[in-house]
Order: C-alpha cells, then structure tokens, then sequence
C-alpha cells in the first residue's frame, strides 16, 4: 500500500493499524496525518509505547498519558484513582484521535489497560472509549520486553486463563503452542476493528541485493545465501573502520567503548549538564527517553552524534561528525563527515498536551558516538555502521540493527550468533496475514466513490470538532523541499500571522518556526521590523533586561545568556531577544 492509499482510508476516521518494513514511511505518514489533523484544528494525542519513541515523536509515553504508569493491570480502584487526577481525566476525555508508536514493543496487557481507561473516562463503551486509534510499528522489530521475574521465556501458554481465547482475525489460537504477549493479542485490538495499512515502498535502503537480504531475514527462513552474504561484509577489530559508529546489544560494551575513546584523548572533558523545567515525573521520562545523556562529558576530537531533528535541515538524527573545537561560550563547533561545520546549541526535548507544554529538557543535542546500543539505534538512519551482532539476545535485535544502515557497502560486521538472524517464530505467519487485511481494505477503499469518502471525511472532522473548511482536500503532497517549506513561512511571517498560528496550520512545531525565522534573518530575508510583533507583551517588557545580559556578557550565543538569566527564558524567546537587539 502507498502512503497516499493509508492517508486516505485514515482521514476518513478509520481505526487504522499502520506497519511496513524499516524506511517504508511510517513516521512520515504520521507525521503528514498530524499535519492534516492539525490544519483542521484537530489536536492529536500522539504517544509511544517508549520513551525514546516518544522523544523521537515530540511526544509522551502511552503510560503517562493514560495515568496507568508502571501498573500491571487495573482495578475498580485504580480506575477512580485515575478518574480523580484532573489533567489525566481532562487529556483523555478531550482527545479525538490516539496515536501510539512502536506498538510491537506494547505488550497485550498495557494495550487492554489503556482502552479500559479510554473508556472509563470518555464514559464510553466503544473501543478506547470512541477514539480513532492509529497504531504505528513494525512487529519484526524489538518485542515487549517483559520483566523476567514474570516470565523467563518472554511467551506465554495460549492455555492461560488470562488470556481470551479471542480470534483476532488470525484464525483460532492453537492452544498447544506458546505466544509471546503482543499488543495484537489484547482483545482490545480485535475490538479496534482495526484496518491494517502495509506500506510497500522504501525510502531507506536503495541497495537491492540488501533488500533482499533484509527480506529473507525477515521471512523467518533459514537461506545460506544469508550467511554467504554477511560473510562477505565480516571484518575484524583491525581492519573495522575506526571513525564509524558501533551497534552493541549490551549497555555494557557501549559504555566500555565511548569510555575508553574519550579517555584516550588528552584533557580534561568539557561538561554540559541537562537542564530540566516541569513536573518531576514527567521530565523523568524525557530524560530516559532522551538519547543524549544527563551529563554529557565531550573533548576536542570526541565522535558525536546529533540527537535530534534540526528544522532547518543542518542536520538529523544520527548524523556523524567531530567535535573541531569549543566556542567562546563553550558549546561545541562540530565538523560532520561531510566537512560541514554546525555551531551545536542546547535544544528542548518536550512533552505537550496539545498546543500545551507541560514539560521540558535542555541539553547539548549530541551523544558519544563511537558505541551506541541496538535498542537506541531503532528509529534511525545511518549511512555506515559497525555492528557486532555475536551477542544478540532477543528476537529481532539484529534484523532492527542491520536495517538501521541504507545499503550493503554501509554494514561492516564484527561477527553475528543464530539468534541475530531470527525473527519472532509467531510474526511469520501474522505478517502474511497483516498483509492480506492490508490488501483487502486497499480494495474496498479504491472501489469507493469519491463523494463518499469526502461524506466520511466530514463526518469524521464534525466529530471532532475541527473545521470544516477544505475538508475535500486530502494530505497528496509529497514530501516538501526544505526550500519549500521556508517560503511558506516567510510568506505568513510577512502576513503578520503569529507564530503559533503558523505553526499550528502548518502542522509543525513552534520550534521549526522559530528555526525557519533564524535562518531567514540570517540570510538578511527578514528584519527587525518582520520580527518584532512575535515578541508576547512579557517578552516585550522584558527586553531591555534581556538586552543588557547580551552587552554585558559581550556575545550573541544563548547558553551564557540563558545562564546568567537563571533559566527563566526559553531558547525560542532569547533567541527573539537576540534578533531585536537594534544594531
């Protein structure tokens, strides 16, 4: 299926479960569906079964945003407890569209819990308490990770009382055989009714001998052609590139490695420490989820990895470089592979509940790079990687760790056990299954008039109480050109639209705003008199204040200023502040 078939059949309100193979556009397709939803003045609840997911989303965990927490199951009790705390009761009562992320790491019981919750709180006895729920992973990837204490194996007898004996669209459980605690055997899921979207194309990996490869792995097959493959991209601790990252399945070689690179270099480390606004429970989880670390120890010739998304396009996620040097005030100049210098600035990760943030973290968008676990790499893109697979543990693990990288030249492979190249026994079968749903409901949705589903479309966006306004339009655009982009907001900038409003009907982050405001100030685009009605009246009256840290400290880099100013700031608004500052 196309992105542009899921986008549709998801913009007529459709229960969509939304999966494909690593690069196949999951995250762009929700990211695109977001974008519609909020250029409609539809708010999304968006969600991740992790904290690092959710990081990657600008999101927050499912638990967090259920109120169950750490729970294990629910009763009476914990129901009215959650009930009772007003900002969990008012999120969920007040959301119209669900999106959870990585949901092959959600296990079967927490699925269950959050629609018992959606429904106790939207006093609703529809599936997740009448929500449109959009679930988005990929089942051949990591799996629940359950606590051992519970269950050793990581499955479960089909015999269990615990578990209905629930068709879920598979055929008839085999009682005989043992299953792992997917969120697809929840009965939730099976009262979803959810339509299955199997994204077809690839966007990450262009090599075709390693589609094919990632493909064989991902049939659950035994191939010698696997093995004959991979050898040929075996190499040792000698001959392994030594500037590209290391994939480990274990903390523990991760951190030997980062460790013993950074001590190797002479000096003392340059220290930047994590800075944090909100409730502590709720920056607890942005800090676990986030991939650059509390403390974070970096020298002159440390390898590095950006952390985050760069709106203006600078740099991603798993983008490579070196720290060159330390600016005036500190902060690292970073030099990419590609030759490219990029002056590093704190960035916020956040958690917002709507156009709301609720909490946020300040740090250094970069992590040591020389080591970096399997699980954290999930998500990621890399051009080059080496991977040392002989430890894998956990089904999935290594065919996560090999799709991270876009083509066979890119793999350089330390060695691999039996289980790096085993997939979950169960997902075989159900992914052939995912993929007949998926090609059903791309029939029924072809074979639909065009005035029916545009009837669906505002009927769906009545619901929810968005506008109704272009609402024939579906989301067909590819994906926009950086330059694009920056002329769109430019044209509303000079518009005299404010800046959440341009965020909001552009369905991007304040943030990326901001970053496209920056750059076209930079390049001269835009000046004082473009910018200076964004300033809030707080700002505004604060600007002399502000202004004079600037020329006190004698520099334009924030960090110092931010500082001096004892946080109470935001970067976004110092960083207004730094462009009305009159020459």
């Amino acid at each position: 299926m196309t992105q542009e078939t899921a986008l549709s059949i998801l913009t007529s309100g459709t229960n969509v479960f939304l999966t494909g193979e690593p690069g196949s556009g999951k995250t762009h397709t929700v990211n695109r569906y977001v974008a519609w939803l909020k250029s409609r003045g539809i708010a999304p609840a968006i969600t991740a079964a992790t904290g690092i997911a959710a990081t990657h989303i600008g999101g927050m965990t499912i638990h967090s945003w259920s109120g169950i927490g750490v729970r294990k199951n629910l009763s009476p009790h914990d129901l009215q407890l959650i009930a009772s705390h007003g900002r969990t009761a008012k999120r969920v009562r007040n959301a119209h569209v669900l999106i959870i992320d990585e949901v092959s790491m959600l296990s079967r019981d927490t699925l269950t819990m959050v629609d018992m919750v959606c429904r106790e709180l939207r006093n609703k006895h529809l599936p997740f308490g009448g929500l449109q729920v959009l679930l988005v992973g990929d089942f051949f990837q990591l799996p629940p990770i359950m606590p051992r204490t519970e269950n050793t194996s990581f499955t479960e007898t089909a015999t269990s009382p615990e578990i209905p004996q629930a068709r879920l669209g598979f055929g008839e459980r085999d009682t005989t055989e043992t299953r792992a605690p997917f969120a697809f055997r929840s009965p939730a899921w099976e009262k979803a009714n959810l339509a299955v979207c199997y994204l077809s194309e690839q966007h990450r990996q262009e090599d075709e001998k390693f589609l094919k490869l990632l493909s064989i792995i991902r049939s659950g097959t035994t191939d010698p052609q696997v093995h004959q493959t991979l050898t040929i991209r075996r190499t040792d601790e000698t001959r392994a590139p030594h500037d590209l990252p290391r994939l480990y399945a274990h903390n523990a070689d991760v951190d030997r490695v980062n460790s013993k690179r950074l001590s190797a270099i002479k000096g003392a480390p340059q220290e930047f420490t994590m800075l944090s606004r909100g409730p502590e429970v709720l920056t607890a989880t942005l800090k676990r989820g986030c991939l650059s670390p509390e403390v974070l120890s970096l020298k002159i010739g440390a390898r590095v990895m950006f952390t985050k998304n760069n709106p203006d396009g600078s740099f991603v996620n798993g983008t490579l470089g070196e720290v060159e040097k330390f600016a005036d005030d500190g902060n690292p100049i970073i030099r990419t592979l590609h030759g490219r210098r990029i002056f590093t600035e704190p960035m916020e990760w956040v958690v917002e509940d709507g156009a709301h943030v609720l909490a946020r973290i300040i740090q250094i968008p970069l992590r040591l790079a020389w080591a970096i676990t399997i699980h954290k790499s999930q998500g990621m893109t890399l051009d080059a990687a080496v991977m040392d697979l002989s430890q894998a543990f956990e089904y999935g693990q290594g065919y996560v760790a090999l799709s991270r990288v876009r083509s066979l030249a890119g793999l350089h492979l330390l060695g691999w056990n039996d289980r790096a190249l085993e997939v979950h026994p169960e997902i075989s079968a159900v992914d052939e299954n995912f993929k007949t749903s998926s090609d059903s409901i791309q029939k029924v949705f072809e074979a639909m008039p065009a005035e029916e589903h545009a009837a669906r479309v505002k009927n769906f966006i009545t619901i929810c109480g968005g506008t109704l306004n272009g609402t024939s339009e579906l989301p067909t655009e590819k994906y926009t050109p950086r330059g694009s982009s920056l002329e769109t907001t430019f044209t509303l900038l000079k518009a005299g639209m404010p800046i959440e409003k341009i965020a909001k009907s552009r369905g991007l982050a304040v943030s990326t705003i901001f970053s496209h405001i920056i750059k076209l100030y930079a390049s001269k685009r835009i000046d004082i008199t473009d910018v200076q009605y964004l300033a809030s009246p707080a700002l505004t009256r604060a600007l002399p204040k502000i202004h004079a840290v600037f020329h006190e400290l004698g520099t334009e880099h924030l960090t110092s200023v931010f500082e001096k100013l004892g946080g109470v700031y935001s970067y976004n608004d110092l960083r207004l502040a730094r462009m009305l500052i009159k020459k």
